[in-house]
């Protein structure tokens, strides 16, 4: 009888895979397949793509887990066509067909309507979405035949922009903050003009300051050996970018690990302008010793650590 096979042992990973994620596969299968594929530890994802989407889906393997929130927090881009004409259930292609109407409108109308959508706006949260109600997901209540009143949320469309316009469908660009339903914004373009839409197709195109540019796709990833797998991810840092960088002396390095707030002078570090967070690196080896925020007169205050960082001989 053949001896049952043994299972792999999990290694530590660090760093964050730019995913170009197909369509068909939820955010949570693509975070598993990619998670066996490194055998790594510890991964998480930065915020769901609904399975009818395709695009940039950042994953974070081991330390780089800490900093997951900064990209749920952060701004996003979007590139998606809105079928005119035609309201679904679900307000993209894998819903029922509600209703079907002419489409008669001119480009002029199209943009006055996104003029309509652009800057502060309010959204009402879909029923097919994964917001709770109860401990149950809204979409289960709607699958059930169910609909609950949901109270409008505030969003932001930074910029929304027509790229082209060959009836029925909009091609559009979609710069927007966190918790903006892209599907619910199509449906009120629809609206606005009179016709009704939903989406055909959604991609999303940059996460915070990364891009779909680096992005890998399962199967190309699935194609490397194992040393080029490890070398496809971005370091971890690759998450704070936007951040101020700050270079610690040996001794303050040590200090900051320990969870030590630190009182900087100029002698000491070139401080930022201001207070807010930073990220902060050992400077003899300009390794990544995690995040911390500048209090009023130069202190600084550890926030996020980084645990491998004290394995450096410092």
């Amino acid at each position: 009888m053949a001896s049952p096979q043994t299972k792999r042992k999990r290694v530590p990973v660090h760093g964050v895979l730019l995913l170009d994620k197909p369509v068909g596969l939820s955010s949570n299968d693509a975070l598993i397949k990619a998670k066996r594929l490194l055998n790594a530890e510890k991964a998480g994802h930065t915020g769901t793509l609904d399975p009818f989407a395709t695009g940039l889906l950042p994953l974070c393997f081991g330390e780089a887990t800490k900093f997951a929130q900064d990209l749920l927090d952060a701004d996003k881009t979007y590139e998606t066509v809105v079928h005119l004409g035609v309201t679904t259930t679900t307000g993209d292609t894998e819903g029922e067909i509600l209703d079907t109407r002419e489409i008669d409108v001119s480009r002029l109308q199209i943009e006055e309507a996104l003029s309509q959508f652009t800057g502060d706006i309010q959204q009402i949260p879909p029923m097919y979405s994964a917001l709770k109600r109860d401990g149950k997901p809204l979409y289960e209540y709607a699958r059930a035949g169910v609909t609950l009143e949901r109270e409008a949320r505030a969003v932001r469309i930074h910029q929304l922009t027509l790229i082209d316009f060959q009836s029925p469908y909009l091609t559009l660009r979609v710069c927007c903050s966190k918790g903006t339903y892209i599907r619910v914004l199509g449906e009120d373009i629809g609206a606005a003009l009179c016709c009704g839409a939903h989406l055909n197709a959604l991609r999303r195109v940059q996460v915070g300051d990364l891009t779909i540019g680096g992005a890998v796709t399962l199967e190309g990833f699935a194609e490397l050996d194992e040393a080029s797998r490890q070398s496809a991810l971005a370091p971890v840092d690759a998450l704070l970018t936007s951040f101020p960088k700050i270079q610690l002396s040996e001794d303050l390095a040590k200090r900051f690990l320990h969870g030590q707030r630190l009182a900087l002078g100029k002698e000491d570090v070139s401080l930022p302008d201001g207070e807010g967070r930073v990220r902060v690196y050992r400077q003899l080896d300009d390794a990544l010793l995690g995040t911390g925020r500048m209090q009023a007169y130069g202190v600084l205050a550890p926030e996020r650590l980084i645990a491998t960082a004290n394995k450096i001989d410092c």
